[in-house]
């Protein structure tokens, strides 16, 4: 167990980072926006929930690229990598298209759920500008995937890294206008997100073209229409994969939109704990992408058991890092609330929240291990229905349920989302252990 648990932790060290420096960039915005104006903070909020749901449909679709890149790396297929890269990244700009698509029509859905009118042109030109790096995040995304699958991961920390630098950079010098630039506040920080794609994407495209490690899978050898084809493969693969990571987002968002039923001291604290929850949870989702990555370069070697095995030591890595988060949010839950706030109301909240935070760790931690596992096998259609069963059939009506009908509050919304992941987790690893048995026949 213990080279698996080594292999795990060199893939998946450098993406924990990455996932960090993400997370960091989102918590920028969120400061940065704040110390420029309510209103502006009002708008980036409303604004990149829109983004965010759109950017999450090209990364669940280009996610398929891992696996898939990982089997075939691991069966010493190297030129078919390069095929499904190039068939990537045809996709990739199809899904850009549809990301501006969606966030043209931005403005229509702010008026039709009743956001505060006074906050959407602000929040419609955020998205204007934001929206100018969609071709190059999905373009990023199909390299980053595929760089992964064959388990070369580092270059993405550093990468992401960089990312943040230039995005804090960028949102210094366009939202409050240094060297002579105007200050353009909420859409300043539009144009910075854009500016940290475009710089991201050259970057990593600049290194595969000069890494000699990318050499042998001819990525970049020659020019290639789309392959319907193989682009039915990638959708086939990924869609259920993009189904998954909205259901569970659309959980937590639409608790969110619940908890924005209540009193300015819920929502606060509500923020509070599921920005500290979101933050943990970067780890695990790091480690799942390491077990899919691992568990499908022993598929594509043909070791089926193998593969089951390291699907396991990453589940339970996962479920041991959540339990450590666990224990750590149990034991410092007020001295972890006292960097985000000191008003004493939010706060008392926000310190019950985190204990029904901690109770939800081993879960999502277990449920996140079975989808990387599971994705490893090339298994995405099922694990979809079990993620949109668990959390809108259970879930989040059970949130409402009991926040909203019975009046239980925040609690009862927090009952909701721990039981619905909980389901999610039981789930999930049953269909691993049926799908990963020696009988069964993995989809090539």
């Amino acid at each position: 167990m213990l080279p698996e648990l080594r292999t795990l932790l060199r893939y998946g060290g450098p993406l924990v980072a990455n996932n960090l420096a993400i997370a960091g960039m989102n918590l920028a915005d969120t400061i940065m926006a704040g110390r420029f104006g309510m209103a502006d903070l009002a708008a980036v909020a409303i604004g990149s929930s829109v983004w965010f749901m759109a950017f999450l449909l090209s990364l669940g679709l280009l996610m398929a690229m891992s696996p898939m890149t990982a089997v075939c790396f691991g069966a010493g297929k190297n030129r078919r990598v390069g095929v499904y890269f190039r068939q990537g990244i045809w996709l990739s700009q199809a899904l850009a298209v549809i990301i501006v698509l969606i966030v043209i029509q931005a403005e229509s859905f702010f008026l039709f759920i009743g956001i505060d009118p006074a906050v959407i042109p602000l929040s419609v030109d955020y998205l204007k500008a934001i929206v100018w790096g969609a071709p190059a995040i999905s373009a990023y995304l199909a390299m980053r995937f595929t760089s992964e699958g064959v388990a070369w991961t580092r270059p993405i920390m550093y990468i992401a890294a960089l990312g943040l630098v230039v995005n804090i950079i960028g949102n210094y010098v366009l939202m409050y206008g240094k060297f002579g630039l105007p200050a353009l506040g909420a859409v300043g920080c539009g144009w910075a997100s854009a500016i940290t794609m475009w710089v991201m994407f050259f970057s990593l495209l600049f290194y595969m073209k000069i890494q000699p490690r990318y050499r042998p899978f001819e990525l970049f050898r020659r020019f290639e229409w789309p392959d319907w084809a193989r682009l039915k493969e990638i959708l086939g693969l990924g869609g259920p994969i993009a189904v998954s990571v909205l259901a569970e987002a659309g959980m937590f968002h639409g608790a969110a939109l619940l908890v924005g039923t209540m009193s300015a001291v819920m929502m606060a604290s509500h923020q509070i704990a599921i920005n500290v929850a979101a933050t943990m949870f970067m780890v695990p989702l790091a480690m799942h992408s390491a077990t899919t990555i691992h568990a499908g370069h022993a598929n594509g070697r043909g070791d089926r058991s193998a593969a089951r095995f390291i699907g396991f030591v990453g589940i339970g890595l996962c479920g041991a890092i959540m339990l450590i988060s666990a224990i750590l949010m149990l034991t410092f839950r007020e001295q972890i609330i006292g960097l985000y706030t000191t008003d004493i109301e939010v706060g008392q909240v926000a310190v019950g929240l985190l204990f029904l935070a901690a109770i939800f760790q081993v879960s999502d931690g277990l449920q996140v291990g079975a989808a990387g596992a599971l994705r490893g096998f090339r298994d995405t259609r099922i694990p979809g229905i079990i993620n949109v069963f668990a959390y809108w059939v259970v879930g989040f009506p059970l949130a409402w349920y009991l926040g909203v009908v019975l009046d239980f509050g925040l609690t009862g919304i927090w009952t909701g989302l721990i039981i619905g992941l909980s389901v999610c987790a039981v789930l999930l690893n049953w269909r691993f252990w049926m799908i990963s048995k020696p009988a069964n026949n993995i989809a090539q």
